[in-house]
């Protein structure tokens, strides 16, 4: 398979069902994301908000017509580091028959060329602890492991 075989495009409301579906194939995250119908409200009002803000960036990798790999993209203002602008990457799902072809590495190359024409001085991404295969791609992509990371379940606020 050739770089040519696959492009890096702005993801548009027709991906969101396969967009779903790379999130629901994924054991490891732990997310909960699912196929469910009754689920879809939710993906659409989050994919709504992502297109509206110009801060996020959501990026597909299409293949043979198909959705076969995604990243988002947040841009953060940030006043330590003199108000530097920060990219945070997220979200970098690969469909598991499409893993060890080069896609991932291209499409985090592609997102770090963003960062840096939008004047990003600095490139951060979180991975699940579990995802040592991950860890190892993105060090050879050359991220070091620098911070330990925390997370809190919020529960949503009573109206």
């Amino acid at each position: 398979m050739s770089s040519d075989d696959f492009h890096i495009r702005e993801a548009r409301p027709e991906d969101l069902a396969a967009l779903i579906g790379l999130f629901a194939a994924d054991a490891l995250g732990g997310h909960g994301d699912t196929l469910d119908e009754a689920a879809r409200p939710h993906y659409e009002r989050a994919f709504a908000a992502i297109m509206a803000s110009p801060g996020d960036l959501l990026l597909v990798v299409e293949h043979a017509g198909e959705v076969v790999a995604t990243a988002q993209l947040t841009f953060i203002h940030s006043l330590p580091g003199r108000g530097a602008l920060k990219m945070a990457i997220e979200a970098v799902q690969t469909r598991a028959d499409m893993r060890s072809k080069g896609i991932g590495a291209r499409l985090v190359n592609h997102c770090l060329a963003l960062g840096r024409e939008r004047g990003a001085v600095h490139a951060h991404l979180t991975s699940n602890a579990k995802r040592v295969d991950a860890h190892k791609f993105y060090e050879r992509l050359g991220f070091e492991k620098s911070h330990a990371g925390f997370k809190m379940k919020l529960a949503p606020a009573s109206t």
